[in-house]
């Protein structure tokens, strides 16, 4: 009999005892345990079981919960007898940053306070153990959300100590989604501030605290070390392009296949696999996303569930606002081409609005891309650069940036259908129309970064260009700067079917009024490029008569367009 499959619960315990939909990640216990490693950060996307096993770690060393093991029987740790002896044995300090979703600084810190002033609450039995002298008692009592800023710092660093006396024996600290506070801090300007203070928190809680047996912390990011994990050199950093814990979080291609028989959906498997296979950890290439699978498990109907839950905001802005150069790499991903390029997989906040790698590796942390293949090349001059072929992950994130991209012009819905219809049927008057409506409505929305660079005109025909591939890509194969005859064109529809639809050639000028006294003047100018640079030249070799050729010039003044 199938067991229930609940959606959402992230409660180890709860888990087991109601005997839910539950696939064994015991080993993970183990693996990282024989690790050794002082402190270990685990990156993973969101949705892909963090939390859970957070939740596991800490039902299984907690003193908390001695003597009872009994939720681990049948699991995979319970078979290891040494593993039995040292389970409920340890004090542990389990915390999660989650819920630090604040607009300003002052309010995140304070619930940042709030989170270690009741950690000090359930821990107020050491008040009266006789273990604390005076001076720690009044630290305690000064742990509350409005303590200072070195009060704050040490919190984790002094429980640790407090509880080392009691018990006896060193602490285990848990802190998952350490990151989020930070990525906050990055959408809502108050990066510095921030990072100043988790600094502070992290190098005593992990770095000069004798009174710690292990830490852990779980992220979707691997923030650079200079922002907040200054001289940590304890630090043992996983991310999805390493091999260790690689099938600990998320679900393996035969965990998913065995779930489908047990819910009768066996008939299921390539489809399923289609939509949403395809995250790489490691050298492991068979990952699928829990949520995704629990999901389709529980409803048996397919959709965009990881990549409809929250948490896109960031990506989608940084997309929108970027510059041509990163529209252009989407409109490659989302023609399935794969990208090389070397990144860093420490993400540098501060240089998301105007670097584009560090957004691509933010991108490939958060699972949008996965790493295809990395490695060190040869030609390299840099031994230190890491080179990454990257592609979208799978159908679902596909559709879920079709649906972003539709979204940028949701404004001007009816406007953008009807521009498109009139491209298609070549009628330019009413493209003018139509596109000077787009324009209006949504011109300065893909450009309001923090830096703005002023290619505002880039920045939106480019975001136009990914808008009709994701629109037309079933008629066009279309792409954008790639050479032909003697230059690079900016646009080109190329038909799948040429016996039916026209070729489309577009290339975009802003106006110039040194050079061109009318807006006129830039259209023509525009069309004469296509002519004397031949970007027709492709399109002619492919076979494509030159009476199915039509080329447009698209002359931008402001929030201004003319086509001819």
């Amino acid at each position: 009999m199938a067991r229930t499959v609940a959606i959402g619960i992230q409660d180890f315990e709860e888990l087991i005892e109601k005997k839910y939909f539950y696939i064994d990640k015991t080993s993970f216990i183990k693996e990282w345990w024989d690790g050794g490693d002082s402190v270990t950060l685990i990156t993973r996307p969101r949705r892909f079981g963090k939390t859970l096993n957070m939740s596991m770690v800490n039902r299984f060393f907690s003193n908390k919960y001695a003597d009872r093991g009994e939720a681990f029987e049948g699991l995979s740790i319970w078979e290891d007898g040494s593993y039995r002896m040292i389970q409920g044995t340890y004090p542990v300090i389990n915390l999660s940053f989650a819920n630090v979703k604040e607009k300003d600084y002052r309010t995140a810190r304070k619930k940042i306070c709030q989170l270690l002033t009741k950690l000090y609450a359930q821990n107020s039995f050491l008040i009266d153990s006789g273990i604390l002298y005076e001076t720690d008692i009044s630290y305690f009592k000064r742990v509350k959300e409005d303590m200072d800023d070195s009060d704050a710092a040490f919190a984790l660093y002094q429980l640790s100590d407090f509880l080392y006396r009691y018990y006896g024996k060193k602490v285990i600290i848990l802190l998952d989604e350490y990151d989020t506070p930070m990525q906050e801090a990055y959408v809502n300007r108050y990066w510095g501030e921030m990072a100043a203070f988790i600094r502070s928190l992290f190098n005593s809680s992990f770095k000069t605290n004798p009174w710690m047996e292990r830490g852990l912390l779980t992220g979707i990011t691997r923030i650079s070390k200079e922002s907040i994990f200054s001289d940590l050199n304890n630090l043992k950093v996983v991310t999805t392009t390493s091999d260790e814990y690689a099938d600990s979080f998320g679900f393996t291609q035969q965990e998913v296949y065995a779930a489908l028989e047990e819910c009768g959906l066996g008939g299921e498997k390539e489809r399923v696999r289609k939509w949403y296979d395809g995250f790489v950890f490691g050298t492991r290439e068979d990952i699928y996303n829990p949520w995704s699978i629990l999901n389709f498990l529980d409803t048996g109907k397919y959709d965009t569930y990881w990549a409809n839950t929250s948490g896109n905001y960031l990506i989608g802005r940084l997309v929108r606002e970027g510059s041509r150069w990163v529209k252009m790499v989407f409109e490659r991903l989302l023609c399935r081409e794969h990208l090389r390029c070397a990144i860093d997989e420490q993400i540098v906040y501060e240089q998301l609005d105007d670097n584009e790698n560090a957004i691509l590796s933010l991108l490939l942390a958060s699972g949008y891309l996965k790493a295809v293949r990395h490695g060190k090349m040869d030609y390299l001059d840099d031994e230190k650069e890491q080179m990454y072929e990257l592609a979208l992950t799978n159908y679902e994130v596909e559709r879920m940036f079709g649906s972003m991209v539709r979204g940028w012009f949701s404004r001007t819905k009816a406007d953008y259908n009807d521009f498109i219809l009139a491209l298609l049927d070549g009628n330019l008057e009413a493209m003018n129309g139509y596109m000077n409506r787009v324009a209006v409505g949504t011109f300065s929305y893909f450009d309001t970064g923090n830096n703005p660079s002023g290619d505002g005109p880039e920045r939106f025909y480019h975001g136009f260009v990914l808008g009709l591939l994701v629109d037309l890509q079933g008629k066009y194969i279309i792409t954008s700067n790639r050479e032909s005859g003697f230059g690079r064109y900016d646009v080109m529809l190329e038909p799948r079917n040429p016996n039916q639809d026209d070729a489309i050639l577009i290339e975009f000028k802003v106006h110039n009024a040194v050079r061109e006294k009318s807006m006129e003047d830039t259209v023509k100018a525009a069309l004469r490029q296509i002519e004397e640079k031949k970007y027709d030249a492709y399109l002619l070799e492919k076979g494509v008569p030159p009476g199915r050729i039509r080329r447009y010039g698209f002359a931008f003044q402001g929030k201004n367009v003319l086509i001819g």
